[in-house]
């Protein structure tokens, strides 16, 4: 068994300690089978001898994944997830090798923070996501419907009533429900159809994608509140790039599982990294072993010693030195 299949049996059971080494240990892999993030490292003249902690290690910028090749190892993608986006935009794309991988990974990290599939009703309402192929929020959405084994679960589009009248049944069987929505598809069946909720939870998973006006996630998580009371209002932080998500569970502080770190980059210096404190989100995540582990995103948060908040996207997100990359 070569190297690469056996960090699948350790990185879902990493502590502390054996994150930082496996995280060293797939720095040096990418670096030397990853050649957009060698040349990136290269740029910041990082010395792959010298890394021997987290804080060394170079993170390569999101914006990446929208022109290069992000990839570590010569494979055949098993499927590529895209990102969303406006008509016209550049996507992210994400060459996924093995989508075990992918399935393992949301299973574990969902376990960790909600317990058993099984024990929900889950509904999915993820209308900009299902009107495309490869959304890797879609897939995990399937996914987590199927494993659940309830009848009612499902995907709604805009179906309204008929998600209202499946929501006040499974309400009337005190039925454990997971309502798992982008975030103007949440507000636009509120303001249709409020509803008080008691054995339902609500998960946004962010985006207004161009649809509604854009809110921080305070404001949205009232507006919400305030149709669906007394429900909390949690939150998935996931990404295209990215195999691992981090949840919140109504507090507005995502937490991660053992084999996903979030650290905080200085805006003006990104090689200046912090594991508490303001700054941009940089995210270690272990399982995405064939394509890059180490994200530096466009998300300004705040790192606290158990959890991170996510305080909106940076301004200028043309980090310096990119446009010098050419693979």
């Amino acid at each position: 068994m070569d190297r690469v299949s056996q960090w699948k049996d350790k990185i879902f059971n990493a502590n502390a300690e054996q994150f930082e080494t496996l995280a060293i240990d797939i720095f040096h892999y990418q670096y030397g089978n990853n050649p957009v993030y060698r040349e990136y490292a290269k740029l910041l003249r990082v010395q792959p001898g010298e890394v021997k902690k987290l804080d060394n290690i170079p993170f390569l910028p999101i914006r990446f994944f929208k022109s290069q090749l992000v990839q570590s190892g010569d494979f055949t993608a098993e499927t590529i997830f895209e990102s969303s986006g406006t008509t016209g935009m550049e996507r992210s794309r994400h060459f996924i090798k093995d989508l075990s991988l992918y399935q393992e990974s949301f299973l574990r990290g969902f376990e960790i923070f909600y317990g058993l599939v099984t024990n929900y009703c889950i509904l999915g309402l993820l209308p900009s996501y299902l009107e495309r192929k490869n959304s890797s929020l879609a897939y995990m959405v399937d996914r987590l419907i199927r494993f659940s084994l309830h009848p009612s679960s499902g995907f709604y589009l805009d179906e309204w009533e008929r998600l209202f009248h499946t929501i006040e049944e499974l309400e009337s069987k005190k039925q454990k429900t997971l309502l798992i929505g982008v975030s103007f598809a949440l507000l636009d069946f509120a303001e249709k159809h409020p509803l008080e909720l008691n054995h339902t939870t609500i998960i946004e998973t962010g985006g207004m994608k161009g649809r509604r006006r854009e809110m921080i996630r305070e404001e949205l998580h009232s507006a919400l509140k305030e149709k669906f009371g007394p429900a909390e209002i949690h939150a998935e932080y996931g990404m295209t790039e990215l195999l691992t998500q981090a949840w919140s569970r109504g507090s507005g502080r995502f937490q991660t599982p053992p084999w996903m770190k979030v650290m905080a980059r200085d805006e003006e210096d990104p090689q200046m990294v912090r594991e508490k404190g303001s700054g941009v989100l940089n995210i270690i995540d272990l399982a995405n072993i064939h394509s890059c582990s180490f994200i530096g995103t466009d998300d300004a948060g705040r790192i606290w010693d158990d959890s991170f908040e996510v305080l909106g996207r940076i301004d200028n997100t043309d980090l310096r030195g990119c446009s010098l990359l050419v693979i």
